[in-house]
């Protein structure tokens, strides 16, 4: 691990360095999950003690969606409240113009996480983002209902519904009449762009729009997808699944009442917690693949980083807080405390780390070749990409349409987006 000893140091000058600089008062935008804001609450606070400076939590919207516009009104009002903000993996082409550089602050520590993020994060030669957590969309299953019902773990969606309705089946038999096969992020939001871009990917569908700026999305393998997930509400999957998020789901989930869950890496420390009536249940595999020619198993990149508002005005101090959070000491604890995957490769060979999160090494291809949202060919018209995804994949959810009609549709509204370029 002297990769870790090396950042581990480097943390270290970062503390004394801002130690020596004037007292500051910095507020930083914390994930809106409650271990996210938790974990980071406490190092931030920790930092700014140790430092002499006084660190403020903001609560961000708990939506992505809702997230990303309200940082877009304070940028618009050039606002100096926030210092420190989470930006989702998709977002630094759309905040670029809003951000700090961090290169002449990083000492050269971006070269130590997962290039393809470093590179994600880095626009016009400019480091808009330090890597804070990496993620890819996982399948959550219960191994205890498995191995009752005599059942392999599901290799494609087929099989996943095949096992879903067969335990929902038994467990409403039993008794258990609230219990679900799947649950997922169905909501019309970002979430549901994640979840469909999974389906479709992952029956040999394409991207939306692939990296030439093409759009695909207008495809027989990406109807079927939607149809497929179509098929589960209803059936496998509450109808109120159509409002999900990622912690309604795990709130289902968490108290037993799914065999199946979608959901990011950090569902796995909170199904652990002493509190959880499934602790010691839990298992963790790649998602399924679909059927057909191109099908293969696709979980969407997720994750956040680390950014400085060009407005704040404690850049300095600013930038020494994201690069101590950023390091492989605090990364790792997160990962051990929170299951939050770090961002650099040498962490995944640690021993502590790995056994508080077993699944982590077994996924680190997961996590290394996860598919990307096409943020970077439609740069600031990302969002309205996402939304016009979202809400054609929820049209279908919902029964207003099918997934042939859906895409079809889809392609010429983002054809209107797009017009002459992105």
């Amino acid at each position: 691990m002297a990769c870790a000893r090396g950042l581990a140091v480097v943390a270290a000058a970062w503390l004394a360095g801002a130690a020596g600089a004037h007292a500051a008062t910095l507020t930083i935008a914390c994930g809106s999950n409650a271990a996210d804001a938790q974990f980071c609450a406490r190092y931030a606070q920790d930092w700014g003690r140790k430092n002499g400076h006084e660190v403020r939590i903001y609560s961000a919207p708990a939506s992505a969606t809702d997230n990303l516009a309200l940082l877009r009104q304070q940028f618009a009002a050039k606002s100096d409240k926030l210092d420190v903000l989470t930006i989702d993996v998709v977002w630094p082409g759309v905040l670029k113009d809003h951000l700090v550089d961090l290169k002449p602050y990083s000492q050269g520590a971006e070269s130590q996480h997962f290039p393809a993020i470093v590179a994600n994060n880095t626009i016009g030669g400019k480091l808009l983002g330090m890597p804070w957590y990496t993620d890819a969309g996982l399948l959550f299953y219960r191994k205890d209902l498995l191995e009752k019902y005599g059942l392999a773990l599901p290799k494609t969606w087929h099989e996943m519904a095949e096992a879903a309705r067969r335990i929902q089946d038994g467990e409403r038999a039993a008794g258990a009449r609230d219990f679900h096969g799947y649950v997922f992020q169905g909501r019309a939001y970002e979430g549901l762009t994640c979840n469909a871009l999974e389906w479709v990917a992952s029956y040999g569908g394409g991207t939306i729009v692939d990296a030439s700026g093409k759009v695909t999305i207008h495809n027989a393998q990406a109807a079927r997808a939607l149809d497929e997930a179509a098929s589960w509400i209803g059936t496998i999957a509450p109808r109120g699944v159509l409002n999900y998020g990622e912690e309604e789901a795990r709130g289902v989930w968490q108290n037993g009442q799914a065999a199946f869950m979608r959901n990011w890496p950090y569902a796995w420390a909170m199904s652990q917690a002493e509190d959880s009536v499934i602790r010691g249940k839990v298992g963790v595999a790649p998602l399924p693949a679909g059927d057909g020619e191109g099908a293969r198993p696709a979980a969407t990149l997720g994750g956040w980083q680390l950014a400085v508002s060009k407005y704040s005005r404690h850049v300095e101090a600013a930038a020494a807080l994201v690069m101590y959070l950023t390091s492989a000491e605090i990364q790792k604890q997160r990962a051990i405390g929170g299951a939050y995957n770090p961002t650099i490769p040498a962490l995944y060979r640690d021993p502590e780390l790995l056994a508080a999160n077993p699944f982590m090494g077994d996924l680190l291809d997961v996590f290394e070749n996860a598919v990307a949202r096409p943020a970077t060919p439609t740069g600031l018209k990302y969002p309205a990409v996402s939304r016009a995804f979202w809400d054609a994949t929820h049209d279908v959810l919902s029964g207003r349409v099918d997934g042939a009609a859906a895409v079809r549709r889809l392609e010429g509204r983002l054809l209107q987006t797009r017009r002459a370029k992105w």
